[in-house]
């Protein structure tokens, strides 16, 4: 380290806003920098108080806390910009990884950045990344999802248009909720096909870390088969452009509708109306879909 690096530790904490990283389970992760900023300012702004002082206490951190949460950053960053303002130094937590990142902090960011004040990221865990690294898959060209829509019709949506707004290979990088592994996995094959390659790191930095590897198909196979499923999830998809023609979109759809008409005898109206209450989108919307799809051929 050189020698006005190893002086800049010693100095007293500028006064502004930090983003300070915790960590995603293991609590090893923390930095030495996180807890010297954590330790040094006039108090810590926390997506969950309680959750913060588990590991302030496991650290030895007395500095105050106040919740600052995605119902009332806001509201409290008048509060918090005029403080610093008059020199405060503030920390920005979330529970577990970088605020800001699927997480709050972003506004408070914005409101600090336009008051002309000072914003310094301290860099540690996060889940996202820490998947990535250890998938596998492309890291050159990757693109964050955070989470996506919870209702099916607005997933797929937004699946298919990250698929036709790529004209390269990417990996994509979504967090999910255990309940609704299966639904994503199912819809993600629907967009790029059964053969696309996934990583699902699932309890990552913690005991029970584990990483699935395969096919989409695979994947689902594997998840399929346990009783329950628990822990935070990052989903990695190998998203190929192409690699599945016919699977997503209006193709998905007339194949879901054959399905439909053919296991369940539903005419095309009554299974047009069925396809659309899964997706959560009109039935008109669907009609024109098709009405499209057949215009180009």
């Amino acid at each position: 380290m050189a020698a006005d690096e190893q002086a800049s530790d010693l100095k007293p904490l500028a006064p502004g806003l930090y983003l300070v990283a915790t960590p995603i389970g293991n609590l090893e992760d923390i930095t030495l920098r996180a807890l010297r900023v954590l330790r040094s300012v006039d108090r810590i702004a926390c997506e969950d108080t309680r959750q913060t002082q588990k590991l302030l206490n496991h650290f030895g951190v007395a500095t105050p806390t106040l919740s600052v949460h995605e119902h009332n950053e806001a509201a409290r960053a008048g509060e918090l910009i005029a403080e610093l303002r008059d020199g405060k130094r503030i920390a920005v937590v979330s529970d577990a990884g970088m605020p800001g990142i699927s997480d709050p902090g972003s506004f408070l960011v914005k409101a600090a950045i336009e008051a002309g004040v000072a914003v310094y990221p301290v860099p540690g865990a996060n889940a996202a990344l820490s998947a990535l690294v250890a998938s596998g898959l492309d890291t050159e060209r990757f693109f964050f999802l955070g989470f996506l829509p919870s209702k099916a019709g607005a997933r797929m949506t937004e699946l298919e248009e990250v698929r036709a707004r790529f004209e390269d290979p990417v990996t994509l990088a979504i967090y999910e909720a255990p309940h609704r592994i299966l639904e994503t996995l199912a819809d993600v094959e629907r967009v790029w096909g059964a053969e696309a390659r996934v990583v699902l790191a699932r309890e990552l930095t913690k005991v029970h870390e584990e990483f699935l590897r395969g096919t989409v198909r695979e994947v689902r196979a594997q998840l399929a088969e346990r009783d329950r499923m628990r822990g935070e999830m990052v989903l990695l998809v190998e998203a190929k452009p192409g690699a599945a023609e016919g699977a997503g979109g209006a193709g998905s759809l007339r194949e879901r509708l054959a399905e439909l008409e053919k296991t369940e005898g539903l005419n095309e109206k009554d299974a047009l109306k069925r396809v659309a209450k899964e997706r959560g989108v009109s039935k008109s919307q669907l009609y024109r879909e098709i009405q499209r799809e057949r215009g180009r051929k």
